[in-house]
C-alpha cells in the first residue's frame, strides 16, 4: 500500500507536477494525498486538480496570526496521516512548534549545494562568487533555515555564460530528477 505524502507549495508547481509523475508510477511507494499552497493564484493549484489531488489554499493573511495559521496547516496535515511532508516552492518558514508536530518527517529542496547559499537569490550570489558549480539539496527541515541534515545533492555546472536565470533553469531540471528519487528511497 502506498503511503500518504503530503506537498506544501506557494508557485509554479514544478517540483510537485515532477513528483505527481513519480507516484503515478505503479511501483513508486507513495501517493500524494493532499496539496496545500500558501497562495491562493499559485499555479501549483491547477496542476493538483487537473490530477485530481485533493488540494487547499491556506494564507497566512487570512489568520490574526502565525500561530492560527500553522494551527490550522497542522490540523490539515495530520488528518492525512502523512509518511513525509515535502516542500515544494512553499515560501513560509516554519515554527520550531510546527517542526517539531512532524519531527524528521519534513523535508524540502533548495536550489544550492548546502550548505552554500541558504535563503534566497541562490543562483545569482553563486555566479557572482565566481562558483564553478552550483546544484540543488533535499534535506530535512529545521528551525534554523536551510541547515537539516542533507539527504542527496546534485551538481551542476556553471558555465560562464550562465546567467541566474540559465542557472536556474538548469538546477530546476537537476531539482525534477533528484526529489521524487529521494522521496522514494525515503520512503522504500
Amino acid at each position: 500500500m502506498k503511503k500518504n505524502i503530503v506537498v506544501l507549495i506557494s508557485g509554479r508547481g514544478s517540483n510537485l507536477k515532477s513528483i505527481i509523475s513519480a507516484t503515478n508510477k505503479e511501483n513508486f511507494p507513495a501517493k500524494i494525498s493532499l496539496v496545500i499552497s500558501s497562495n491562493k493564484s499559485a499555479l501549483g493549484l491547477k496542476i493538483a486538480e487537473k490530477n485530481h489531488i485533493k488540494n487547499v489554499v491556506v494564507e497566512q493573511k487570512e489568520f490574526s496570526n502565525k500561530e492560527l495559521f500553522e494551527s490550522d496547516l497542522i490540523g490539515k496535515i495530520a488528518q492525512q496521516d502523512p509518511s513525509l511532508i515535502c516542500l515544494a516552492g512553499f515560501m513560509q518558514i516554519l515554527s520550531k512548534t510546527f517542526i517539531n508536530k512532524f519531527k524528521d518527517k519534513i523535508i524540502n529542496i533548495h536550489p544550492s549545494l548546502l550548505p552554500d547559499y541558504k535563503g534566497l537569490n541562490t543562483h545569482e550570489r553563486a555566479i557572482k562568487s565566481g562558483e564553478k558549480y552550483s546544484g540543488c539539496t533535499v534535506h530535512y527541515v529545521t528551525e534554523e533555515l536551510d541547515s537539516g541534515k542533507i539527504i542527496a545533492q546534485e551538481r551542476v555546472l556553471i558555465s560562464p555564460s550562465d546567467t541566474p536565470d540559465t542557472l536556474s533553469r538548469k538546477v530546476l531540471e537537476r531539482e525534477h530528477i533528484i526529489y521524487p528519487k529521494t522521496i522514494e528511497s525515503l520512503l522504500s
